[in-house]
């Protein structure tokens, strides 16, 4: 189930007074999802009644009528609306919902959605990682261009470090910079031995798997994509520490 609260504050974010849906938007796009799941609604036209306050108490009091499931996809849905777009509210509601209710999604190949919203968020200050990423996670999500998710993931992060470490390394010659980055930012030393030799087995994978034959275990593309994903959020988010 998503709590009654979680569904009034995304209510209040989806239908906030100066930057949400208009009242005839909500009233036109749960009449939508009413008759696409054959659910009955309060509200499916506009204006509404005078006992209604405010568009935002139409949207919550509609989409409490759907089942959990149907409301995981329309509060999603509406959060990738092209209004919401920068919203930081509307994308921190997002993230939400997927980390704490994505058991709820009944899509098909989709990567753990939760860490690849946080990733993209942690990733808007370095656009010419964020397209490279983005890349990647549209053709896995579409089933396609095996070898070409791995070669878009490889890049994102061979660019992500140059720029943090303000150098031209490949990403095999970033190894002794990562340790040292880690340390001096407070990480452990065990950390930084870890990340080295993380990166050290990537580039090894990467360089037998994807640079030199096409032979990609389909498996394993999903544990890259996560663990690409994972190492570029960490090391951003100490990038920022004093």
């Amino acid at each position: 189930m998503i709590p009654t609260v979680f569904i009034e504050n995304a209510a209040n974010i989806l239908g906030d007074t100066e930057n949400g849906l208009k009242g005839s938007d909500v009233a036109k796009q749960f009449s939508e999802y009413a008759f696409k799941f054959d659910v009955n609604i309060p509200y499916s036209s506009y204006p509404f009644p005078k006992d209604v306050p405010n568009k935002r108490t139409a949207l919550e009091k509609n989409l409490k009528e759907f089942c959990p499931e149907q409301q995981f996809i329309i509060i999603k849905e509406l959060c990738e609306l092209e209004q919401f777009s920068g919203n930081a509210k509307v994308e921190n509601l997002k993230i939400k919902l997927i980390k704490n209710y994505g058991h709820l999604n009944s899509e098909g190949n989709i990567v753990h959605e939760a860490l690849v919203e946080e990733t993209v968020h942690w990733l808007e200050k370095y656009p010419n990682v964020l397209s490279g990423y983005q890349s990647a996670i549209n053709k896995y999500n579409n089933d396609i261009f095996e070898r070409n998710v791995l070669d878009d993931l490889r890049l994102s992060l061979e660019i992500l470090l140059k720029e943090i470490f303000e150098n031209e390394k490949s990403l095999e010659n970033q190894v002794s910079s990562l340790g040292t980055f880690i340390k001096g930012k407070g990480g452990s030393k065990e950390l930084g031995n870890m990340f080295q030799k993380l990166v050290e087995y990537y580039s090894n994978y990467q360089n037998t798997h994807v640079k030199h034959n096409d032979l990609i275990i389909e498996e394993e593309i999903e544990f890259l994509l996560e663990i690409t994903s994972s190492f570029m959020k960490h090391i951003i988010k100490i990038k920022n520490i004093p």
